[in-house]
């Protein structure tokens, strides 16, 4: 099945990379999107955000889970191109201080899983993300990981 991973991530030098990738290139276009539309929606409130990660090899998966960092050891929706985290800009530089609800709020309005509550408000989570956004449900991830699905440009993961 061809898709932006199989036709772009996996053909891109960066792909074994160990570091931290914040190309917004490397984000599947509706995602990418997506995730631009929310840092457009967050500095018109007043907010500003940035890209800090988006695509990320297994090994880097794996570095991040020996930190304790994820949960996931080797893969993860990062590896599609599907996920990526958002922070605080403070002076062109990162931060995670203080509250991500308002990334929540936007991720959700702008049709993304914000790993603040994995798409389920209601459900208490044993992890949470803050800074993380996906278009791609926990119950689909075992599908995307197999390789047998990836989303559609009208997949809506709030309508599954």
């Amino acid at each position: 099945m061809a898709n932006f991973y199989e036709e772009v991530i996996k053909n891109d030098p960066r792909f074994n990379s160990t570091e931290c990738i914040n190309d917004i290139n490397l984000l599947e276009p509706v995602t990418r999107g997506l995730v631009q539309q929310i840092i457009a929606a967050a500095a018109a409130q007043g907010l500003a955000l940035m890209v800090f990660e988006t695509f990320r090899s297994q090994a880097r998966q794996q570095q991040l889970f020996d930190q304790g960092v994820t949960q996931l050891r080797t893969v993860g929706v990062h590896n599609y191109g599907l996920a990526c985290d958002i922070v605080k800009n403070v002076g062109g530089e990162p931060s995670w201080d203080g509250s991500f609800a308002v990334l929540g709020q936007l991720a959700h309005s702008h049709q993304l899983i914000w790993g603040g509550d994995w798409g389920h408000p209601e459900v208490p989570h044993s992890f949470y993300d803050w800074d993380h956004v996906q278009r791609c449900t926990v119950a689909m991830q075992s599908r995307l990981f197999a390789g047998t699905w990836y989303p559609a440009d009208d997949y809506n993961p709030y309508g599954e």
